[in-house]
């Protein structure tokens, strides 16, 4: 006989988890193919996916470009100073704690509720060395030290746009203040022909930083469709060849543009004032979302 209150049949499938943050309606679902593995949306739009038990998997290919640049700023292994703004799941504080072991990292993430959510269902590992902050992400840079960050990844978005007061020339020049000497800066963002947003926030960061590179998929940088591309900008020369390398073999190859080609893509763009800064495009309809 079973003791009360004791069913005969667990269920352990895990089940998704759906609950109003302060910015929409966020969800975590779980991935059917992997067991402690995670995706999580924002009133529709995948925001970040992440195994838990396998944190260096990284799913989209964002971010897949993103880790390749963490890979290539230092020596492999170098613990660094990391400032993440945006939070989302913690995909990228999660693998630089794996790959980087010591490295200090501080995420900023204006809504608190969906930090709260993602604390709850996917924990850090004890000892991650990740500090959460729930503010927003230009009033914290401008009040960090300066000098303080080996690398600045920004990945803010507000639903699917990154906000108006992170697309300005003030704004790369706080990330560079912050920026230590031989800091590298890297973003997500995501725009389509003319790409009028995406040579702008080039434009700011060609005025504040001497190296640029832009990583895409083809297909984005030819104007057949909208997608995500990763902007890095250094004081100092990118190992542009090993990140050709990386890109090249991931399931959706990437182009990385830079020198003369990238100066060409900018054209006669220019840097964007704070008066006249203006969100990142909407996606087009089933651009990014979930079905």
């Amino acid at each position: 006989m079973l003791p009360p209150g004791h069913n005969e049949e667990v269920n352990d499938e895990p089940i998704p988890v759906s609950r109003a943050v302060d910015h929409g309606t966020a969800k975590l679902m779980p991935d059917v193919d992997r067991e402690r593995a995670w995706l999580l949306t924002v009133d529709g739009a995948p925001q970040s996916y992440v195994d838990l038990d396998a944190p260096t998997h990284l799913e989209f290919e964002y971010a897949q470009r993103l880790g390749h640049v963490l890979d290539t700023v230092a020596e492999p292994g170098r613990p660094l100073d990391v400032l993440h703004l945006g939070g989302g799941a913690l995909t990228l504080p999660r693998y630089v704690a794996v790959t980087r072991p010591g490295s200090r990292q501080d995420v900023v993430e204006a809504d608190r509720g969906l930090l709260e959510l993602v604390v709850e269902h996917l924990p850090l590992p004890a000892g991650a060395g990740v500090a959460l902050h729930t503010a927003d992400a230009r009033a914290w840079l401008e009040a960090a030290p300066e000098d303080s960050a080996d690398v600045l990844v920004a990945d803010v978005f507000g639903g699917s746009r990154v906000p108006a007061h992170l697309t300005s020339l003030a704004y790369a020049r706080e990330a560079d203040r912050v920026l230590r000497g031989d800091g590298v800066y890297l973003a997500n963002l995501a725009d389509a022909a003319p790409f009028g947003f995406l040579r702008s926030q080039l434009a700011n960061f060609a005025a504040v930083f001497g190296e640029l590179v832009l990583i895409a998929e083809p297909a984005v940088l030819r104007g057949r469709r909208f997608g995500n591309a990763v902007l890095v900008a250094a004081h100092h020369p990118v190992d542009v060849a090993a990140l050709a390398r990386r890109t090249a073999s991931d399931a959706f190859p990437a182009r990385v543009e830079h020198g003369p080609g990238l100066r060409r893509f900018i054209g006669d763009a220019r840097p964007v004032r704070d008066e006249d800064a203006v969100p990142s495009p909407e996606p087009p309809d089933g651009a990014f979302g979930i079905g």
